[in-house]
């Protein structure tokens, strides 16, 4: 599924506030249009945002400052690190003289062949028949072809796999209702949506053999941010025994942070947990809300993160710097 569209100097995003009742397409004019759709969760997921990021940098680089522009739009969404890291390799390209529009095909293509990798990878820790959890969406539309937590399902489904699915809803901007199931849906696979507090039961069910999720930044240590609720999961699956792996770009790791507590975790709008996605609001006006945007997952939980350079097992602050040799 294409999430972003280029031609001709105009630049396009599917909507995603609007799935799955309704595909929109919208043509994205300006550095503010840019800046909205990744702050309102128009276009989401890392990799999508980074890839966005870089031909919104190549599109309005004309009339802007690129330093000031990288900026602006490193603003929308601090937690995700691909957003700067794929801001900054623009402003490089600038400096040597390249091609900007070049430069975000690149890392465009870039980004599906890290998918590819991303994919293989963890579909070898998988066998025919397992039943697997996700939590948030990171699949083609928060990446691009496969995605990074879901493209181990989608490729194994090219290739003759059958597993079975069962999606967190993700409170309370609902990707997992709205998006990954969606997704999986139109790829096939057998996908049952659950509450966020159900994961619990299936798992002691033991309906589940392993559990995949995205990733938005990755510290020096191996504590990941994920969409919030990830870490509840993540306790759940050690107390199961359940292998719990992490799958995101290599690039997403960010040695700058020696730990979780380093990174900036985004609040957002309260008004999202009482009133998106309701008819009415669930609860009184002057009710305080706490909406943090992202979970630091503790690397003691994670069993493997998965990236497109390998899978890396604990201990993680060793490991992950190994990869680079």
């Amino acid at each position: 599924m294409e999430n972003l569209r280029y031609s001709h100097n105009k630049l396009y995003i599917l909507d995603q506030t609007l799935l799955p009742n309704k595909e929109k397409w919208v043509e994205i004019k300006s550095k503010e249009q840019a800046y909205k759709a990744i702050q309102t969760l128009m276009v989401r997921g890392a990799p999508a945002i980074g890839i966005f990021a870089a031909y919104s940098m190549a599109v309005f680089s004309a009339d802007n400052d690129i330093y000031e522009l990288k900026e602006y739009l490193d603003s929308s969404r601090p937690t995700a690190v691909n957003l700067s890291w794929a801001t900054s390799r623009m402003v490089t390209a600038y400096e040597q003289g390249k091609s900007l529009i070049d430069e975000a095909i690149e890392i465009h293509n870039e980004d599906i062949e890290m998918c590819r990798k991303i994919s293989e990878y963890g579909l070898s820790l998988l066998k025919d028949g397992d039943g697997i959890i996700t939590h948030c969406n990171a699949g083609e539309l928060a990446a691009s072809r496969y995605g990074t937590g879901l493209g181990p399902l989608i490729l194994g489904k090219e290739n003759g796999y059958s597993f079975h699915v069962f999606s967190d809803e993700t409170r309370p901007l609902l990707q997992g209702a709205r998006l990954t199931s969606y997704e999986l849906e139109r790829a096939g696979i057998d996908v049952t949506l659950i509450c966020d507090n159900m994961a619990g039961l299936v798992m002691k069910k033991g309906l589940a053999n392993a559990v995949l999720v995205g990733c938005d930044r990755i510290a020096a240590n191996g504590d990941v941010a994920n969409k919030i609720g990830t870490g509840s999961l993540a306790v759940l699956a050690k107390y199961y025994n359940i292998p719990f792996y992490v799958l995101g770009p290599y690039s997403t790791v960010d040695f700058n942070c020696k730990c979780g507590d380093d990174i900036v975790i985004e609040e957002r709008d309260g008004e999202e947990i009482k009133e998106k996605y309701f008819e009415k609001p669930t609860a009184l006006k002057e009710t305080k809300c706490f909406n943090p945007a992202f979970d630091v997952t503790d690397n003691s939980l994670i069993t493997a993160i998965i990236t497109d350079m390998g899978i890396v097992y604990p201990p993680f602050d060793v490991n992950l710097k190994e990869m680079l040799k």
